[in-house]
């Protein structure tokens, strides 16, 4: 698996039971969209390896699941803190004017005007809409993903046109 392809979909927060469940932090739209792939890949520092998902369950506070050849707790255990990731050719396509914000993190940001703000850092949900975090060197915007203040984004061209002043 090329490391390039693979999209951090979350980590293992540690063991849920004795049968080797673990407890998963997922930093998904749905908590559960992670149970929608048969493969995932877990590692540390760059090293995957890929586990078949089995099961899973939402929980009040995370989800559990089990995977393939993950059998006890010692072994669930071991997994703490390991992240999860999932190739981004498995992801389904978008519709029209709908991005998956890993590919928008790192997308240079103009104005109409074309002065450069800097790039896509992360994205922050704030109940109302999502908000671009935008950064260069100590300077930061937070910049609605809406279609007012978003005028076109250019997955091609890796840029985000805004209607949005460099003093905001």
């Amino acid at each position: 698996m090329r490391n390039d392809d693979l999209v951090l979909m979350g980590y293992v927060r540690g063991a849920f039971g004795v049968r080797g469940w673990v407890k998963i932090h997922a930093d998904t739209e749905f908590a559960d969209s992670l149970f929608e792939y048969p493969v995932w890949w877990l590692g540390r520092d760059g090293q995957w390896s890929s586990y078949r998902f089995e099961e899973g369950a939402v929980q009040p506070k995370a989800l559990v699941a089990k995977l393939a050849g993950v059998d006890s707790r010692e072994a669930a255990e071991a997994m703490r803190g390991m992240q999860i990731a999932i190739p981004r050719s498995e992801f389904p396509d978008t519709a029209e004017d709908e991005y998956y914000w890993s590919d928008l993190i790192g997308l240079d940001v103009v104005n109409k005007d074309g002065q450069r703000f800097g790039q896509v850092a992360e994205l922050m949900e704030t109940g109302a809409n999502e908000v671009l975090v935008v950064r260069e060197g100590k300077r930061e915007w937070l910049i609605p993903f809406v279609g007012q203040f978003v005028l076109d984004v250019s997955l091609a061209d890796k840029r985000i046109t805004v209607d949005w002043n460099l003093d905001d």
